[in-house]
């Protein structure tokens, strides 16, 4: 992670260090398990700490067989032979060793205070932190219960900040992950079915007037049905990603909630425990309620119960954020419904609360866009209402903003001292330079808005032109391919520009590859990074180019492509 070492050296060192670590803890616990002559009537259990060793070797062996895999991975070039961690890993990283440091910290001393062995201790701060309160163990002492106020509030601090990194790196990565690969997927199948169909000549690009006839549209035309062809692909692998990441969360849930209630049906023998009772105190710990009325004592239940209920808390906490995204936003989206027919009615009419009723379930296909439905962002960067969590994060985009003010104004000024003199090149080379600023600036104001900004598609050909590119022309246009294929032994291109490192024009369609909608990146970051790479390079000309006359066309000058 200091990266003091490389990769292939490294890597298979801490590999061979989890793996002995794990030999040597199964043949500890081989050896303590073995058969031991006692003497008669005589008896003996197996301490908590056996089971603990048990389950380390176990997450020992796994790690490393998991960094196995990223090796094999990364020297087949399906990963980057140099791993290094973003922020948000890190904090991650540091966050859970804090709590796990604060935890048997805390533990340490209550098994001083109270009296305790450290591993029921252990196993008392784990409820305690996670909110479950079983109540089998509980401070008895002045100095216990005092230090618990303190206590109590920092754990369950540190515990929701974990969570909060869990959220934010987990789900919203592993989300755009699984969206891309939704996507990919859906797109493919949905250019199969309209090659079969003999619609084809529609992902064709229109390069004469005899081929628009041909077709019935022009390129243009044939552009925009493409972009609202993908828009359709966005949203029914967006919706098919939320069930299917609710089905998965919801199934590790239910795997934990089962399989930990044989596990516990099976350690608490002693107490005679049924499954239904095992389930009923598994529910209850699971969802922090914690009645109190049953709870593990035998060796093994204690320390499989810490274990359990750690693994609890990252996939509750996923479960119930895709729940939000798909059934709590259902009932949502049904009460606001109902209210608007019963106690709060809207300003719309009831015609186009069932036609946009019909939209929406329909996806389309029976009824077009109403007054209702949601609108498209506004025609260069209208402002919509940003989700406040965000607003603490804009301190970089303000001085970014800041300073394209500036260089707004400074081209703005340029333009009119060429137009006063009656240079007309001049004046509109500097104002092609205000207007990518300006797009500059309403765009950095779109990155951290929730849900992220989705241009329509004549603010998409605005900002495409501002690139050099014309929706009108065929000549950057290509037919999506099916199947992407590597090329050079290397991934597939997703959301490519429109040209490459050395200015080579590249083709593309909207339903392609290529296209600026496909990948991991937002709109808006796509677009940010496309109108700073022209301007950069709009400038880099210009300081070429000055005192003589600038060479190549401009997209404003003769409305012809940039190459």
């Amino acid at each position: 992670m200091a990266r003091r070492l490389s990769f292939s050296i490294a890597q298979p060192i801490t590999i061979v260090g989890w793996y002995i670590a794990s030999v040597l803890l199964i043949a500890l616990v081989s050896t303590a398990s073995a058969s031991l002559e006692l003497a008669p009537g005589q008896s003996r259990a197996l301490t908590e700490a056996f089971y603990y060793a048990i389950m380390a070797a176990g997450i020992y062996f796994i790690i490393a067989t998991l960094m196995v895999f990223t090796v094999y991975g990364a020297f087949k070039g399906h990963y980057p032979k140099e791993f290094k961690l973003t922020m948000s890993q890190r904090t991650l990283m540091l966050q859970t060793i804090s709590f796990m440091v604060y935890m048997l910290g805390g533990a340490a001393i209550y098994a001083r205070v109270e009296n305790w062995k450290f591993l029921d201790a252990v196993y008392w701060a784990n409820f305690t932190l996670l909110t479950v309160g079983i109540g089998d163990f509980t401070p008895l002492t002045h100095l216990g219960r005092a230090l618990l106020f303190p206590y109590a509030i920092g754990g369950i601090v540190i515990l929701g900040l974990v969570v909060g990194s869990i959220r934010s790196l987990v789900l919203e990565r592993g989300k755009k992950k699984l969206g891309s690969r939704m996507i990919e997927k859906k797109r493919e199948r949905l250019l199969k079915r309209i090659n079969t169909t003999g619609e084809a000549v529609k992902l064709t690009p229109v390069s004469n007037e005899q081929q628009a006839r041909k077709v019935g549209m022009s390129e243009r035309e044939r552009r925009k049905e493409e972009f609202h062809l993908m828009r359709k692909i966005q949203d029914q692998a967006s919706v098919r990603q939320k069930w299917t990441a609710l089905l998965i969360s919801g199934s590790a849930w239910f795997f934990l909630w089962f399989i930990g209630a044989l596990v516990f049906y099976r350690s608490e023998r002693n107490q005679s425990w049924t499954y239904f009772q095992s389930l009923y105190f598994a529910y209850t710990s699971l969802l922090t309620i914690g009645y109190g009325d049953y709870s593990p004592t035998s060796n093994s239940g204690k320390p499989f119960f810490v274990f359990w209920s750690l693994l609890a808390v990252p996939t509750l906490t996923i479960l119930i954020s895709n729940m939000g995204d798909t059934v709590v936003k259902g009932i949502r989206d049904l009460t606001i419904y109902l209210g608007e027919f019963t106690v709060l009615p809207g300003e719309a009419s009831t015609k186009d609360r069932l036609k946009h009723s019909g939209y929406k379930l329909t996806n389309g296909k029976i009824f077009t866009k109403g007054p209702m439905m949601d609108e498209s962002p506004g025609f260069l960067g209208e402002k919509r209402d940003e989700d406040g969590e965000n607003r603490n994060q804009r301190s970089h985009a303000a001085a970014a903003d800041h300073l394209a003010g500036a260089l707004e104004q400074e081209e703005l000024d340029e333009a009119s001292a060429a137009k006063a003199r009656g240079d007309k090149l001049d004046e509109d080379i500097h104002m092609y330079h205000f207007l990518l600023i300006k797009e500059l600036r309403n765009v950095l104001k779109h990155l951290d808005e929730s849900p992220p900004r989705k241009y329509s598609y004549e603010e998409w050909v605005w900002f495409l032109r501002l690139m050099g590119e014309d929706e009108s022309s065929h000549t950057s246009h290509r037919k999506a391919p099916i199947k992407v294929k590597k090329e050079n032994g290397e991934e597939p291109e997703l959301q490519q520009g429109q040209t490459d490192d050395r200015d080579k024009l590249r083709q593309w369609s909207w339903v392609g590859n290529r296209s600026p909608l496909m990948g991991d990146a937002e709109e808006a970051e796509w677009v940010l990074e496309r109108l700073s790479a022209t301007l950069e390079k709009e400038l880099k000309r210009q300081s070429k180019t000055q005192n003589r006359s600038p060479v190549g066309e401009r997209p404003f000058s003769n409305g012809g492509n940039k190459s």
